[in-house]
């Protein structure tokens, strides 16, 4: 079964399609994707590491 996710694009992110966009989604872990490319390549975290990543910013 997989998870329903709810991607939020980052704060960080340009106003425009044409900028560089990332998305998280965070259920079991969080998922990394570029925005421009849905269908693309998704990194997966586990939430230490996402909690870590977010600490050390």
């Amino acid at each position: 079964m997989t998870q329903e996710r709810s991607w939020r694009k980052s704060s960080y992110s340009g106003a425009t399609e044409d900028d560089n966009c990332v998305e998280v989604a965070l259920v079991s872990a969080a998922f990394v994707r570029d925005s421009k490319n849905l269908d693309g390549p998704v990194l997966t975290f586990a939430p230490a590491a996402w909690k870590n990543f977010l600490e050390t910013r």
